[in-house]
């Protein structure tokens, strides 16, 4: 069996980190996704001496221009980045240029993958870039049917990935020009990401790639009252990346590893990816391999060794020999809401040796969820006053004690019969560990939505039926 190495540490991991992607091998899951970072062989190159188990080069088609700036990017608290926006486009150097260093990285390492993003127009254009692509060493190719800024207008990029049928075509004719396996990258801006990926499917396809960028502006200059990036006078929209989006790529993975038409299609996973906990979270949900761009153009090439070290140890924590065994593990609980149970029970618990009397539970409790937190020292009618319509007899002193604490403050008290266990107050907490949300005892049984209208037991009281209802009753005579 093949080991991987762990970057950094010189030690076989014991899981298995190689994977067969519809007939692409590669020695672990970790990819570059096309963009910035695998523009190049010298790029390429040292991403491979760093660890990285395949790329996706750089998009090729006829090359265009690009403009000054490129990117933006929006800032959280004290990170860097949480948000990046990209309005450059697909390869700006002649196509042979590309073929000929694409031929170099597959000779100096034959054992990675290497896939090659494309994106052209015309049938006899896709023929021709097809083959002198596997010519050059390709072992597997990506239709770049996503990007959506600058190529969309030209009518690619993720024109054809929001039209299905124009989709299918395409695929249907890389398939039909290619000797090594197709994979469609899919464009997150649409209304429902099976549409297109069952076009893929159709169209012969032997892997998904998604999600690529969304489609954003990032901002506005508000003393020039220009949009960012700034190009000159003017700015367009770009390609929304990082790691706010990715709740949204998980979203749309989950739904094709779980949707039957599309569960038995690999996806490589794309969107947000910046460490291996990510990264497990996307093949836990249904990746195959999982591809990255923006965490490598903030922090380089070798964030892979930790990415590789952490998966590896965490697939040995858990017992699995490879990483295949966790692959879609989680996708069996990802459900629709109404299969979810009404009657299970979460109550938020604070621990009065961590709390530091920050009050941000209580505000954001009060002004953004159920009013069941309360500040101990006040009579009722201050409660009443301060917004809560059910106070508790008791609400005990505790003074806080941990260390960083705000002075002559107590531990807010959690009313638990009012809690709704939303899980707010934990969200909002500076200090970890210090809010938890318990399990607690619920009706018994398991019953959901679903259960409720399969029985007739679905009518909520007051409701719009129980209004008219009422209101029948009064208008008849006594």
């Amino acid at each position: 069996m093949l080991r991987a190495l762990g970057a950094g540490t010189g030690r076989p991991t014991m899981a298995d980190l190689s994977i067969d992607f519809a007939g692409i091998r590669s020695p672990n899951p970790f990819w570059l996704a096309s963009g910035p970072p695998a523009n190049s062989a010298a790029q390429v190159l040292r991403a491979f001496d760093a660890g990285w188990g395949g790329a996706v080069w750089k998009t090729i088609g006829n090359p265009i221009v690009n403009v000054n700036s490129r990117f933006g990017s929006i800032d959280y608290g004290d990170r860097r980045m949480i948000g990046f926006n990209n309005i450059e486009l697909i390869t700006d150097r002649p196509i042979e240029e590309n073929l000929r260093e694409i031929a170099e990285v597959k000779k100096r390492w034959p054992r990675n993958a290497l896939v090659v993003s494309l994106m052209v127009e015309t049938k006899e254009e896709w023929k021709e870039v097809i083959r002198r692509s596997e010519d050059a060493g390709a072992d597997g190719l990506e239709l770049n049917f996503g990007c959506p800024h600058g190529m969309c207008e030209r009518g690619m990029g993720s024109a054809v990935g929001q039209e299905p049928k124009v989709l299918e075509e395409i695929t249907r004719w890389a398939v039909e020009f290619a000797r090594t396996p197709v994979l469609v990258k899919l464009t997150p801006n649409v209304g429902d990401i099976t549409e297109p990926a069952e076009a893929a499917l159709r169209g012969g396809a032997r892997g998904l790639s998604l999600i690529n960028t969304l489609q954003s502006l990032m901002g506005v200059d508000l003393d020039r009252l220009v949009p960012l990036p700034r190009v000159g006078s003017f700015s367009t929209n770009g390609g929304y990346c990082g790691p706010a989006v990715k709740p949204i790529a998980l979203h749309m993975i989950g739904r094709l590893a779980r949707h039957p038409a599309t569960a038995r299609l690999p996806i490589s996973g794309i969107g947000g990816i910046s460490n291996w906990r990510d990264a497990a979270e996307f093949i836990a949900l249904g990746a195959a391999s999982v591809q990255v761009c923006t965490a490598v153009m903030h922090y380089g090439f070798r964030i892979v060794e930790d990415m590789v070290e952490g998966l590896s140890d965490y697939l040995d924590a858990r017992g699995l020999k490879s990483v295949n065994d966790l692959r879609g593990a989680a996708v069996p609980a990802f459900r629709e809401w109404g299969e979810l149970d009404l009657n299970y029970r979460l109550k938020a618990v604070i621990d009065p040796g961590k709390c530091i009397g920050c009050q941000l539970c209580y505000v954001a409790c009060m002004d953004g969820a159920h009013q069941c937190i309360h500040l101990p020292g006040r009579t009722e009618a201050q409660s009443r006053a301060a917004g809560h319509t059910v106070v508790p007899k008791e609400v005990p002193k505790v003074p806080v004690r941990a260390p960083g604490s705000f002075p002559d403050r107590y531990v807010p008290f959690v009313h638990l019969e009012e809690c709704v266990g939303c899980n707010l107050c934990a969200l909002v907490c500076p200090v970890e560990g210090c809010i938890s949300m318990e399990e607690a005892p619920g009706p018994p049984g398991s019953e959901s939505w679903n259960d409720r209208v399969a029985k007739g037991t679905d009518s909520v009281a007051g409701g719009l039926e129980e209004t008219r209802r009422a209101a029948k009753r009064k208008e008849r005579p006594a």
